[in-house]
């Protein structure tokens, strides 16, 4: 039995689901006995999503709809990276949130070596943006996911690639 079993680590979103989760949130904002006259805009971009709004408590209001929304959908808080609010045209108030995807590669070599450390039997390799871990023995990788997800990285963290 020579053969070897694998994994990869990914930073990734159902993008589909986040296109559920903005249009979810658009939908009850205009509901909203509180946000119905705010004239308040969610834009979905590639990879950013952009709050126009009149204040920043109903920016907060926004977050708070937009967070529920994904965690409802099985995404990560973790993908949003929240710009810095900005003041608009006519009082209002814009904010950026940048989606985050893939891991960095600070963020890779960080993993590896906590795999080499702990896990003198599995071998850790960075390939782009995604960390591809193998072991003669399934209970290793077994082994070496749990230990991650006990970990709190800045980023969400998925197992794909299974074999």
């Amino acid at each position: 039995m020579a053969s070897t079993y694998s994994f990869d680590i990914v930073s990734d979103f159902d993008y589909q689901e986040l296109v559920n989760a903005v249009d979810q949130t658009t939908r009850e904002i205009s509901s909203r006995y509180d946000l119905k006259d705010t004239k308040t805009t969610v834009e979905l971009g590639k990879d950013t999503i952009t709050v126009n709004t009149d204040s920043e408590f109903t920016l907060d209001a926004v977050h708070t709809i937009l967070q529920t929304k994904a965690a409802k959908r099985n995404l990560s808080l973790k993908i949003f990276d929240y710009g810095k609010v900005e003041a608009a045209s006519g009082n209002r108030v814009r904010q950026e949130i940048t989606l985050k995807k893939g891991i960095s590669q600070e963020m890779a070599k960080q993993i590896s070596k906590l795999i080499r450390d702990e896990f003198k039997k599995v071998q850790a390799s960075i390939q782009g943006d995604a960390v591809r871990v193998s072991a003669k023995v399934k209970d290793d990788l077994q082994a070496v996911i749990q230990r991650l997800k006990q970990e709190d990285y800045p980023v969400a963290l998925q197992f794909t690639n299974y074999r």
